[in-house]
């Protein structure tokens, strides 16, 4: 009914404009730019979707995307952690750009600060997290947000290694996300990535976004989603072992 409501109105805007003495193109641009204006009041009202549209844009176009296992397996609705191997910059971008539904990256509270970057994060509702050592408050806080975010029926993603890989080998899981598990209980979506080792923004020996030739642009990745871990089951051994074996990374140097 609104459909067919909004067809009968844009036909009488039409027919005011024609009688106004637009040409086609002029009605072509007149409609574009009400569209635009439409858009930019929705963006304004929700910014987050206009953040992830061009995270989509982007991720789509500089690689070849191939999910799997990620419709299957990460729910439609609830509370969920997302975890995931860490080998590279643009992670989280391209879990963002492949996952329908947002999600709350838990990350260093000195990236989530970088200046111009840290709007992004903000609007994408990122959670930013500090060591016990340099800011305990900071950290207690990030643990209480991702539970919150769990009981709240979000998405919550953690790449538990703590780091980005030097040498595409997946680092031993921290123990934070039982913290976050212990007092919010949710299903644990165990996911890996592949072919972002040896990109352009990944670590190699020590070093990230250093060779620009490095292989990356246009070159196929891939994102692999394992069953649901039970919160009870979700220890960091076991979710170590499930990114693994989604996981086919290899060490090494990457070729130029």
């Amino acid at each position: 009914i609104l459909n067919a409501l909004f067809m009968v109105v844009s036909a009488g805007v039409s027919m005011l404009l024609f009688g106004l003495g637009l040409s086609i193109p002029q009605l072509f641009l007149a409609t574009a730019l009400f569209n635009a204006v439409v858009a930019l009041y929705i963006y304004t009202l929700v910014p987050e979707f206009l953040l992830r549209f061009i995270v989509w844009i982007l991720i789509h176009t500089v690689y070849r995307v191939d999910a799997r296992g990620v419709e299957e397996h990460v729910p439609e609705e609830g509370g969920a952690v997302i975890v995931c191997n860490h080998v590279s910059f643009v992670d989280a971008l391209v879990i963002t750009a492949i996952c329908r539904r947002p999600i709350r990256f838990v990350m260093d509270h000195r990236i989530f600060r970088v200046p111009i970057l840290s709007f992004v994060f903000r609007t994408g509702r990122a959670i930013p997290i500090a060591p016990a050592k340099e800011n305990p408050v900071l950290l207690e806080q990030a643990f209480a947000e991702a539970a919150a975010a769990l009981a709240a029926g979000e998405l919550v993603g953690i790449f538990p290694e703590g780091k980005i890989t030097e040498t595409g080998e997946i680092l031993p899981f921290r123990p934070g996300i039982r913290r976050i598990l212990d007092q919010t209980p949710a299903p644990v979506v165990p996911m890996a990535l592949q072919g972002l080792w040896g990109s352009f923004f990944s670590r190699v020996e020590g070093s990230a976004m250093t060779r620009p030739f490095r292989r990356g642009a246009f070159s196929r990745i891939a994102l692999v989603a394992g069953a649901p871990v039970p919160a009870a089951e979700a220890t960091p051994e076991r979710l170590q072992a499930e990114v693994a074996d989604g996981s086919a990374e290899k060490s090494g140097p990457p070729k130029s």
